[in-house]
């Protein structure tokens, strides 16, 4: 049996179609399939249906609708067998045997098929793994295999109580800590004019999240782009304090303030330019006259006055853009190496 719900409910017996069209057995349906190979108690699916209090008969009720699916197992069955093979050769499962009734519950047996959720669970963890070791190429591919598997939002077009709302926003939070560690390993791959492409848009849909909005304010900064970088930080500001009241974390103003000081510092080096020309090997940031590729500046007063720049999560003079800071490999870490 294959699974698909990241993007809509999709279930298939051996290629056939064993999806519901009504709604409430396509809601047990969707209830069984988050828990493949678990038993889901009658009180759980019970709750999923009527989250206000099953009424007299619920039970009644539940089990017309598991006989509903079975008999779409049943006929899906059917229509996959091999009719070259005579009966007794061979063990053939039965609807029985794929939905099965035990005491308190049901489980569906997915028979070894693909679940989507699987897939993901397996690419994500194998993602964060690389991002553990420093293999960022791997991780960016690994990672980047786990979110195409998401063709939109879980259980779209499923009727969800309680149950299964508390699995979607699991789901939803596992998309998100991906693609914030997706987007960090493409930062310190030095992709950031790449994912400028996308990254507006996710930054957009996700307009509270605060390690996307650094993870956009970073590329922006990394393309010569200040004023956009700080727009995004005055734009979060303004969605914080009408949804929520609150400002934005403590990493978000370092990283503001760090904007702000190193747009001071290249207009102050552009005029000192303008004035005099730089000594061999001398330069504003410590480094020359630029910053190397891929280093973020150290604070420090320099003798010309000009101040240079911490990044956010920075405690080393130089921060080379290919270690990514991150304070988890799940859901915190925010690339700030410029």
């Amino acid at each position: 049996m294959d699974v698909q719900i990241l993007g809509g409910l999709s279930v298939r017996e051996n290629g056939v179609s064993i999806t519901p069209t009504a709604a409430a057995p396509r809601q047990v349906l969707a209830l069984l399939t988050a828990f493949a190979g678990q038993v889901v108690p009658v009180t759980v699916l019970t709750e999923e249906l009527w989250p206000s209090g099953a009424p007299r008969g619920a039970r009644t009720e539940l089990a017309t609708h598991i006989a509903e699916l079975r008999a779409l197992i049943a006929r899906a069955l059917h229509e996959s067998e091999d009719p070259g093979v005579p009966d007794g050769w061979g063990e053939r499962r039965t609807a029985d045997a794929v939905l099965v009734s035990l005491p308190g519950g049901y489980r569906l047996d997915t028979g070894g098929g693909v679940h989507d959720i699987g897939r993901f669970e397996r690419a994500a963890g194998a993602g964060y793994r690389a991002m553990d070791a420093g293999d960022l190429a791997r991780a960016s591919l690994r990672l980047g295999e786990a979110l195409a598997l998401w063709r939109g939002e879980p259980y779209a077009g499923v009727a969800a109580g309680p149950c299964l709302l508390r699995e979607i926003e699991r789901l939803e939070s596992a998309r998100l800590s991906v693609l914030d560690q997706w987007v960090e390993a493409q930062l310190g791959l030095g992709r950031h004019e790449e994912i400028l492409s996308e990254l507006p848009g996710l930054a957009a849909r996700y307009a509270t999240n605060e390690p996307l909005q650094a993870h956009l304010m970073v590329a922006l900064l990394r393309c010569g782009r200040h004023e956009e970088a700080l727009a995004v930080y005055e734009r979060l500001c303004a969605i914080l304090r009408r949804e929520t009241g609150m400002e934005p974390s403590a990493r978000l103003r370092r990283l503001q303030h760090s904007v702000l000081a190193l747009r001071h510092t290249r207009v102050a080096a552009a005029g000192s330019r303008a004035l005099r020309p730089a000594a061999s090997g001398e330069g504003v940031f410590g480094y020359g006259s630029e910053p190397e590729p891929g280093y973020a500046p150290r604070a420090a007063a320099p003798a010309d006055g000009v101040p240079t720049v911490t990044w956010y999560g920075s405690g080393r003079p130089r921060v080379p853009a290919q270690q990514p800071l991150r304070t988890d490999p799940v859901t915190t870490g925010v690339a700030i190496a410029v």
